[in-house]
Order: structure tokens, then sequence, then C-alpha cells
């Protein structure tokens, strides 16, 4: 499955990489006030719990269903907040963020399929045509794995996709693997590794519903990729945009200098930030005819 280079991890290893990413999804990012312009609502879409994340005093113009990060094996819509909070605000759209099952618990394709059931039931709520869908890090590949799903199940898709750092091949065959590993400050090697064996329990990495990177995706919607050239997901999301642009995809790669994994998260604190927000925004407002 893995590079030659990579010997794969054992049981033990997995589940002390998951914990560690699960206690710092509950005790960091989750220690983080909630911003004073956000209101929060717990809700579900086709039975999936969900969080409706809007901004106050605004009246969003369009929905976007959200699925949040955390290397399919950690994150919630709460504790994962920061991204999709700064796409609601940039945006002007209600964003709708997942609650999907997480590995090892529920391997693939459980979040796949809870995407699939948020989706269909966001379309019985919302014109198409007011709808985009977007994620960061294993949202990214979950947006864009619900995408193909979405399109073979004979749905109507969304007017815009943006995905942040998404992981778009579990084989870890991109060269930044190993390039970008020593200025990589957020994301281990190792425990990306010891995640994507959680989430893929017995299923073929190269399968398209779990690596994008190997999907027809013929006929998806406009897509905006952003990721930083500080992170070893760099490649998934150069080839990614490749293969898009390949599939005649209107595709727009977006690489911001000396950022690394999921960057946006820091929101305005950060003029790097920032901008890849704002442009995020114009893409999803121009896309929904805002």
């Amino acid at each position: 499955m893995f590079p030659r280079y990579m010997t794969p991890l054992d049981a033990q290893k997995i589940t002390e990489h998951v914990q560690r990413q699960r206690a710092f999804f509950t005790d960091v990012l989750a220690a983080r006030p909630v911003p004073g312009d956000v209101r929060l609502r717990d809700t579900e879409l086709g039975g999936i719990p969900a969080l409706e994340v809007t901004i106050r005093q605004t009246r969003p113009r369009g929905t976007t269903l959200w699925l949040h990060g955390g290397a399919f094996v950690a994150g919630s819509p709460r504790n994962a907040l920061a991204p999709a909070a700064n796409v609601a605000r940039v945006s002007g759209t209600r964003v709708l963020s997942v609650d999907y099952r997480l590995a090892p618990e529920h391997p693939h394709p459980a979040a796949v399929d809870d995407a699939l059931a948020a989706y269909r039931a966001v379309l019985d709520e919302v014109p198409v045509g007011e709808l985009a869908v977007a994620g960061e890090s294993a949202g990214g590949t979950l947006t864009l794995a619900l995408l193909v799903a979405a399109r073979d199940a004979g749905l109507p898709l969304p007017r815009a996709a943006v995905v942040f750092s998404p992981a778009s091949d579990l084989t870890m065959a991109g060269r930044s693997f190993r390039t970008k590993a020593e200025v990589d400050p957020v994301v281990s090697v190792e425990a990306l590794q010891a995640a994507f064996q959680a989430y893929l329990g017995e299923t073929d990495a190269t399968r398209p519903l779990v690596s994008p990177l190997f999907a027809d995706l013929a006929g998806l919607p406009p897509t905006l990729i952003q990721c930083g050239s500080h992170e070893v997901l760099l490649d998934d999301s150069t080839r990614l945009a490749a293969r898009l642009a390949a599939a005649d995809v209107a595709v727009a790669l977006e690489v911001t200098a000396g950022m690394s994994h999921v960057f946006q998260a820091r929101g305005p604190e950060l003029p790097q930030a920032a901008e890849a927000l704002r442009s995020a925004g114009r893409f999803v407002r121009h896309h929904l005819g805002g």
C-alpha cells in the first residue's frame, strides 16, 4: 500500500497516534473560545449529526456543506470549528458541518456514507444553485469523494467545491512526504500513516472513494484547492489539480509560500491566512451568483 521506504505500523503504534490526535483536538483545539460573531446550532442531516455555523448580524446567501479535518480519526464540527467559521464569514454562506463517523471504530466507507446521506438531506432543502461543498485536510478528501459518489448516484452537483490541504492519495506516493517532512511543523508522516491505516482497515488505498486522485473526476464542479508550500501533503494538492484539469474540471490551485497544513484556520491574525480566506470567499460567492 505505502511506498517501499515506509514500513506498515503495528496496531499499538496506530492506537498511540490516534489517541494523541484525538487528545489534540479535544484538549487543545476545543479550548479555543468561539469567536463572538459566530452562532452555532446543533442539527442533523439525513440522520447524521451536524452543526449549523452562521455569522451574527449577517443574512447568509447560500449554503456550504462542510467536512471537518482530523485525519479521519479525530475532530468534530465543534472542536475543528475555526476553518468552517472562517469560511462562513468570508463566503457569506450558512455552513453545515457534518459530524461523520471516525476510524478506527468506523473505517471506510462510513465517513463517505455519512457525507453522502447529509448531502442528500441538504438537497431536499437547498436549491443546488445555492450550494457549495468544502472541507479541510481529511475533510477535503471526503469532499472530493462525496462529489464522485454523488455524481455516480445521479445526484445534482453543487456549484462549487473548496478544499484546504486535502489528502488525495492515501498510498502516500507524493514526493513531498520526503521533501517537506523537515519543514512541516504540523503533520508528522508517521502520524498520518497511522491515521490512514486506521481509516483504511482492509480497503485498498487506490479505490476512487478513498483516494480521489485515482477517481474519474469528469463532471465535477469548479474546484478551488489551497495548500501551503511547507506541508508534506503539498504533492497531494498539485497532483490533484493536474488530474482535475485533465478531466476538464475548472480548477484553481493556490499554494501559499512558507505556510503549513490548513493555515487558513488561523484566520485574520495571519495575513497569508486572511488573504487565502478572502480568495476562497470570492470563489464561493462567484459560483453561487453573489
